[in-house]
């Protein structure tokens, strides 16, 4: 979930909106924050309904045959994964995705088969990765803590290292706005406040060189996020992938970082082994 203040729906005036901008952020920022103190039902219904929502804008998005039945199939993906989540099943989560998203691209028109299964696959992955890491013993909140920390703070430092410094586009074929010197200065700053939020969350012993690596990794793949879903939208000809959060435009528009940054950082725990998610990350 992005916490940045880049335009997202905004109007030409560019401040004519900035109450209600200010406003849906304070209230999904808060939504993320209570649901993820909560942790159980409460943590998975919210991943849940956004999972739904991603789904329900791609395949909106990408338009084409079939395209009530593709967005069921996208939604039984999506709240299959975020049980199998809960329960750790990661093979099983890849499995059942795997199946619907050839099925969502079956029903899809030639031109639009591999979109419609990617869809599947976009939405569902987030939804896993972050039951997957709340429900692990010890550390699950402090990972998915660690996460929003990170990715919110490459967001914002981005958007402000960028304007203060300026400098060459980091892809202005697909994002105008965004620059080299914001990028590193977002990631950088993206990854020292992860190492901080474990450094008082979870203590010094856990904040070591390692999770500062982890938080690199994460802030870049967050910023890749970014850039994959401008290039989705521009090839799809479209500013917003929908308008559902007032003054931001589409769940999309607000989780693309977080996406790619929650998916890569579940890896990292998987690839670690021993079934323990979230320990992966912080135990080196």
């Amino acid at each position: 979930m992005s916490a940045s203040p880049k335009s997202a729906g905004a109007g030409s005036g560019g401040f004519a909106d900035l109450g209600v901008r200010i406003g849906s952020a304070v209230v999904m920022v808060a939504a993320a924050a209570i649901t993820l103190y909560l942790g159980g039902v409460a943590f998975t219904a919210f991943w849940l309904l956004a999972g739904l929502a991603l789904n329900w804008e791609w395949q909106n998005l990408v338009g084409g045959e079939r395209l009530t039945r593709r967005i069921v199939l996208g939604g039984i993906a999506v709240a299959s994964v975020a049980l199998a989540g809960r329960q750790g099943l990661a093979l099983y989560a890849a499995l059942d995705v795997a199946a619907l998203a050839i099925a969502a691209a079956a029903w899809a028109g030639p031109e639009r088969r591999l979109w419609a299964a990617a869809g599947v696959i976009y939405a569902s992955a987030p939804v896993f990765a972050v039951c997957w890491l709340r429900e692990s013993p010890d550390y699950g909140l402090l990972a998915i803590a660690f996460l929003f920390a990170v990715v919110w703070g490459t967001d914002i430092f981005a958007y402000f290292g960028g304007r203060l410094i300026g400098g060459p586009k980091l892809w202005p074929r697909v994002s105008a706005g965004k620059t080299w010197s914001g990028t590193v200065t977002g990631v950088l700053s993206g990854a020292a406040l992860g190492l901080a939020t474990v450094h008082y969350g979870g203590g010094p012993a856990l904040a070591g060189v390692p999770v500062f690596l982890v938080g690199l990794a994460a802030a870049a793949f967050s910023q890749m996020g970014d850039l994959t879903e401008s290039a989705v939208k521009r090839r799809f000809g479209v500013k917003d992938s929908s308008q559902l959060i007032p003054g931001h435009g589409g769940v999309m528009d607000r989780l693309d970082g977080f996406i790619f940054a929650s998916v890569l950082v579940a890896a990292i725990g998987l690839a670690r082994g021993g079934g323990l998610a979230a320990a992966n990350l912080f135990l080196w």
